[in-house]
């Protein structure tokens, strides 16, 4: 598949064809979505564009923007044959990638390439990566032989290893996966992101934001409460076992925490969502496809403030304030920080 091909991820085919066209390309990625397919099909038009014998598309000084997908070295990419693109899976009887499966792929990086201009490495469910085997990829991925690149694919990128995040180029093949809102919180959404296109960035905007926020991150618990419990036993037995109602009043405690970290999850994907509009309007593309196209006057309005690292950083930010919230950490401070640190 040409780059062409990828209606939903334009945004990262257009940034991955205009870093090869500036020569700009990193050296490792981590290609992060719901579909690993999608990840692959992505890594793979990568791959065979830099290896093309026979590119439609070239930049003035040569480089090859897309791939032809019918030349020798496309087919054999395709086919997953090529000498040059190696691939890794999870193999052994816990599904997780082993140390000896990366300490034979650092052997064959090191090798020249045999076929084509580069050597590619696609590590297919990087998040299956033992803690012996990323501990031995850290220096290899940090530096790369010449003329090589290495792309790791996760459908839950939250659980590799920082110190392996770090080194890697994030992209978010989003696309049609973008969480679906109700009317209710795309109007929030809404009100949120033109409050901080109407705020000059300042500290007090910031805990503006910060408090709209916490206000509907509460309603949010009250509105899972509300639901789930009208659905409990609870509401329905009055004269029932003590140790049964407890368990009973247990089973809707976990539900609510369960339902409500869900919901949460999905209002900060949005909230991500619209930050990488405005990271993708700092970028001044000639056609932008946006998560949020009834929102994006207010990401051009933010994305006019800023630099497009700032907006590359707001984006990390949020990534990993969702990390957190996986953990034990307050939500409340967790939230501010993260706030805080946001340039709009």
């Amino acid at each position: 598949m040409s780059f062409a091909g990828f209606s939903e991820q334009q945004p990262t085919a257009v940034l991955l064809q205009r870093s090869l066209e500036r020569g700009r390309l990193a050296h490792a990625y981590l290609f992060a979505g719901q579909h690993l397919a999608d990840l692959e099909d992505m890594a793979r038009t990568l791959a065979q564009t830099l290896n093309c014998q026979n590119p439609p598309r070239r930049s003035l000084s040569g480089v090859a923007l897309d791939c032809c997908d019918t030349c020798r070295n496309c087919r054999r990419i395709a086919a997953a044959t090529h000498a040059d693109v190696q691939w890794v899976r999870p193999e052994s009887k816990l599904r997780v990638i082993t140390i000896d499966q990366i300490r034979e792929l650092m052997q064959t990086l090191h090798l020249k390439p045999l076929e084509g201009g580069y050597k590619v490495v696609l590590i297919v469910g990087a998040d299956r990566l033992n803690v012996q085997a990323a501990n031995a990829f850290l220096k290899t991925l940090e530096e790369p032989p010449a003329k090589s690149i290495i792309i790791l694919l996760s459908t839950d990128p939250e659980k590799i290893m920082e110190t392996i995040q770090s080194r890697c180029l994030r992209l978010n093949l989003g696309g049609g996966d973008m969480p679906r809102f109700s009317p209710q919180n795309l109007a929030w959404l809404s009100a949120f992101v033109n409050q901080a296109a109407a705020g000059t960035g300042g500290l007090l905007d910031r805990y503006r934001l910060l408090g709209t926020l916490m206000s509907r991150l509460t309603a949010l618990r009250a509105e899972v409460e509300k639901e789930l419990s009208a659905r409990s036993p609870l509401e329905h037995y009055e004269d029932v076992d003590p140790h049964l109602r407890e368990k009973w009043e247990d089973e809707l405690s976990a539900a609510v925490e369960a339902e409500y970290r869900g919901r949460r999850t999905d209002l900060l994907g949005g909230i991500h969502g619209w930050l990488r509009d405005v990271w993708m309007a700092t970028l001044k593309l000639e056609s932008v496809v946006w998560n949020y196209p009834d929102l994006a006057a207010a990401a051009k309005t933010v994305a006019s403030k800023i630099t497009t690292k700032q907006a590359s950083d707001n984006i990390k930010e949020m990534e990993k304030n969702r990390r957190l919230l996986e953990s034990n950490v307050q939500e409340a401070l967790a939230m501010e920080v993260s706030l805080l640190k946001l340039k709009l």
